[in-house]
């Protein structure tokens, strides 16, 4: 186990939505209570009215609203949502449907303890409507993935993603509800890793119990 300074992962979560991907890792926490190596010390969102935080406080986690339209611009904003950030002494910063671009500085600030999941199989379909661009290219797996934040917009090292085979009645509401499934298993499991100590951010990407993952990160298929 790594030494964290209050003896375990401290983990803050970042959402603009509705916050499955929080309830996931909430219920994920509870389930393996008290051995899990993480708590999730707060909640922050740049809209008021994220169902998500109201996830957060159902869990008795705190929780913090920033709305970026109150700031001058994108620097000011990721200025003070780092320090909300920092506040609550952070060990790992957990993107899941936070809808902001983040500065170069702020994801420099954070590096090697930022994840972020994304609806496709990296580095297929970076950006939006991942389902719907999946269906049209006739794939015939999609899936997700999870990955170390970096400067470039979905393209940070992968740490492990789930694929699953596109059936011949999907679509992009069917597939997405299937993807999303898997994201709730996947995301909760690279956190326990990097609060475990055996993930890491390498020179040459993401590490996993000493060894350098590949361009897939640890793929896992059903």
């Amino acid at each position: 186990m790594p030494a964290f300074t209050s003896g375990h992962c401290n983990v803050v979560v970042l959402l603009s939505g509705t916050g499955s991907n929080l309830q996931a890792l909430i219920d994920s926490i509870a389930q393996a209570a008290p051995a899990y190596p993480a708590r999730i010390r707060a909640v922050i969102s740049n809209r008021a009215d994220a169902l998500g935080l109201q996830k957060a406080r159902d869990a008795g986690i705190a929780t913090a609203v920033l709305d970026h339209k109150a700031y001058v611009d994108r620097e000011a904003f990721d200025q003070a949502l780092a320090e909300c950030i920092d506040n609550f002494g952070a060990d790992l910063v957990v993107l899941a449907g936070f809808m902001r671009i983040l500065s170069v500085t702020f994801v420099r600030h954070y590096e090697g303890r930022l994840l972020n999941i994304h609806p496709s199989l990296l580095p297929l379909y970076k950006g939006l409507h991942t389902h719907q661009r999946a269906l049209e290219a006739g794939d015939r797996e999609h899936g997700c993935s999870v990955h170390f934040v970096t400067e470039e917009l979905d393209g940070g090292p992968l740490v492990v993603q789930a694929a699953i085979p596109i059936q011949a009645d999907d679509d992009a509401q069917r597939l997405a509800a299937r993807v999303h499934a898997r994201e709730h298993q996947i995301y909760p499991l690279a956190v326990r890793w990097f609060a475990e100590g055996r993930l890491s951010l390498g020179a040459q990407g993401a590490i996993l119990d000493g060894q350098y993952l590949g361009a897939s990160g640890h793929l896992i298929r059903t």
